[in-house]
């Protein structure tokens, strides 16, 4: 019997986020999906590393690669005014509303298939408006509202989780839109990743470790 509940963390921010929620209706039949938006910002702070648009080159070929696979995937996706953009508030919003699948998938809509900017108030009020918030300054400016976005994060790290969008099933973790079909085939069958040679990655000893001050002072 497959688990049933996985979590999926993702941020809003993640155009492979996007691809992969068009994916999870394919999970088995019976888990249940617990929807953990994080700030993929915190994510990188913590392991200290760049995001994919912070390198000119890593940038142009990941939206070229986005646009394909969506293309690929049969998936319509037009990209916001300017990416990245600040997500915070569309992240808070999601979790002002209990972090529901309708609330996930209208903020993704809002920014992956209409192509607007979450980062504007009056798109945030008007999404607040079709999701039953009243006074969305209020909902996401309340202490308990950035506290679960905080904990989110925090909970995402303890787990192994280092960028988005991410299943976790117990104690194993999923990377990426490209492994939904490792998931998939995890939730059938989880022995067939105790295997002689599955073990044997999992500790594989490391040659050699980068270093990181050595190499900044070369020229």
């Amino acid at each position: 019997m497959p688990p049933t509940k996985v979590f999926w963390v993702f941020d809003v921010l993640s155009p492979f986020s996007y691809l992969a929620f068009k994916q999870l209706t394919r999970l088995p039949e019976g888990v249940e999906v617990v929807y953990v938006p994080v700030l993929f910002a915190g994510l990188l702070k913590h392991y200290g590393q760049l995001g994919p648009a912070e390198m000119l080159s890593k940038r142009r070929f990941t939206y070229r690669f986005v646009v394909w696979r969506a293309r690929k995937l049969g998936v319509p996706m037009k990209f916001p005014p300017t990416h990245p953009f600040n997500p915070l508030m569309a992240l808070r919003l999601i979790v002002a509303t209990g972090s529901t699948r309708e609330a996930v998938e209208r903020v993704f809509d809002a920014v992956f298939l209409q192509g607007l900017d979450v980062s504007s108030p009056e798109v945030i009020a008007d999404l607040a408006s079709r999701l039953g918030i009243a006074d969305p300054q209020a909902a996401l400016s309340a202490t308990a509202v950035k506290e679960q976005l905080r904990r989110n994060t925090d909970w995402a790290i303890e787990q192994g989780v280092f960028g988005v969008p991410t299943i976790v099933v117990g104690k194993e973790t999923f990377w990426g839109h490209d492994a939904f079909e490792m998931a998939l085939d995890y939730l059938a069958d989880p022995a067939a990743f105790d295997t002689e040679a599955m073990r044997r990655v999992d500790t594989l000893p490391v040659g050699v470790v980068r270093n990181r001050e050595r190499e900044g002072s070369v020229r």
